[in-house]
């Protein structure tokens, strides 16, 4: 979902204060988690793919970067109508598909597609190296930001790794099939991944120690909160109050 070349950009989002993003993200996500009901849902929606639309970015690798959410959707649509109980709308031997499971699975996939989307326009549009800075600046534990740190950009060098290995078995023929030599060649693959991984690691912490590390990374640059910042916070301030506003309107009326 956060994808680094989502950040190379020259969008306004771009430019923004990363902590801007942050502190605009989550109160948002929390508040739609919280909703039920659709036309809020809705709202929400539409709010995210404005912001999809400033950032400028490439709708094909978004949706690429979205095929979890929509094998996620895509399951809900099939068990949730069946499996809710609730007003039958159709009815087929001992199938039923309930009226409140198809409004409960509309709900979630909009909820759903909103947070998402807006964590793509805003947080996505930043490199994670940005992001981590900026969630220093709000005071979390030192050592949770370097693990996600470190997690983030040494997770995609094991899966290069993985990647060299599995293309090495397929130039020497392997073929994967439901038999006792597939299952002992990803046995030694899983297994020579987790001795590569150790070595890495070591060769890793030996080169930081050489680079005089002692349990933190010093910050060369700092955040500067210009103008264009505020007016932004402002304007997604509004907007939540706004939904929560709307929240409230329709659960009395609705």
């Amino acid at each position: 979902m956060i994808d680094e070349r989502f950040s190379e950009g020259n969008s306004f989002l771009h430019s923004l204060d990363p902590r801007v993003k942050i502190a605009v993200v989550f109160p948002f996500a929390c508040v739609i988690a919280l909703s039920q009901k659709v036309p809020v849902a809705v709202l929400c929606l539409f709010v995210s793919l404005a912001l999809l639309l400033c950032a400028r970015l490439r709708i094909v690798n978004v949706l690429k970067s979205l095929k979890v959410l929509f094998i996620f959707i895509i399951l809900l649509w099939i068990f949730l109508p069946l499996s809710m109980p609730g007003v039958p709308l159709y009815t087929h031997g001992s199938l039923i598909v309930s009226r409140e499971g198809i409004l409960r699975a509309l709900l979630i996939t909009l909820k759903s597609t909103a947070i998402v989307l807006r964590i793509v326009s805003l947080l996505a549009t930043s490199t994670v190296f940005s992001l981590v800075h900026a969630m220093s600046h709000f005071r979390l534990p030192k050592k949770l930001l370097y693990l996600a740190f470190l997690s983030y950009r040494y997770i995609h060098v094991l899966y290069v790794e993985y990647a060299r290995l599995r293309d090495a078995m397929r130039i020497r023929g392997f073929k994967p099939g439901t038999n006792m030599h597939t299952y002992k060649t990803y046995g030694y693959l899983i297994g020579m991944l987790i001795i590569r991984s150790y070595d890495r690691s070591e060769r890793i912490y030996r080169a930081m120690l050489c680079r005089g590390f002692q349990g933190r990374f010093y910050l060369l640059n700092r955040f500067k909160m210009r103008k264009t910042d505020v007016l932004f916070a402002s304007i997604m301030t509004v907007i939540l109050s706004g939904v929560i506003w709307l929240e409230w309107v329709a659960e009395i009326l609705l």
